[in-house]
């Protein structure tokens, strides 16, 4: 009685619909729609964006989904450390495609991806010894793209993903050690990344 008392607890729910709401893949959708309805009109913003969706989001949600269907992932956070093993792996090979075909549509890389790829290889390299924070890994390096553009987004993104982090701790999906190693591998590339697009622009 007491478990469900605290699983209901308002703590609880807050924490639960943060951590669902901004999850990976939710929030770099928003950093997608955002950044192309500022800089694209519809028809291009469509263009460059279903490659994203049909490539990236649309197959490695499914693919999670599917695993949660057989039993294979315990949860659609796949939270397990030896579960994300494959998680790492379809999201690489998902990135790998996407760089390929972008690469033959505007005859350049796309940096986003590239440096989101790296991340992923470093956070598959720490899962062998500690299981980083995924959402909390990739919402920093969200807001670190929104700094491109927009640094009061990027400042709001920022507290985003601590809140996050803080969820995760609070919902046990990780530890804060397992926070904080997401949130300084993401850290290091998103400065990585800021350097490289302020060389180029």
């Amino acid at each position: 009685m007491a478990k469900n008392t605290e699983s209901s607890s308002p703590l609880i729910l807050i924490s639960r619909f943060i951590s669902n709401f901004f999850n990976p893949l939710t929030s770099l959708f928003l950093y997608y729609v955002y950044y192309s309805s500022l800089h694209y009109g519809w028809k291009q913003a469509f263009t460059e964006f279903v490659p994203i969706l049909l490539i990236l989001i649309l197959p490695v949600s499914l693919w999670i989904y599917w695993n949660v269907k057989r039993g294979t992932y315990s949860n659609m956070d796949v939270s397990n450390r030896n579960q994300r093993k494959s998680l790492y792996m379809v999201i690489a090979i998902a990135l790998i495609i996407y760089l390929g075909v972008n690469y033959l549509l505007d005859g350049q890389v796309d940096l986003t991806i590239l440096f989101l790829f790296v991340l992923l290889i470093l956070m598959q390299i720490s899962n062998f010894y500690i299981k980083s924070s995924m959402h909390t890994a990739l919402n920093v390096f969200t807001a670190a793209l929104f700094f491109t553009f927009d640094p009061t987004v990027g400042f709001i993104w920022t507290g985003i993903a601590a809140l996050v982090g803080f969820t995760r701790v609070v919902l046990k999906r990780h530890t804060p050690t397992e926070v904080m190693m997401g949130a300084v591998l993401a850290l290091i590339v998103s400065f990585a990344y800021l350097y490289t697009d302020i060389q180029l622009h």
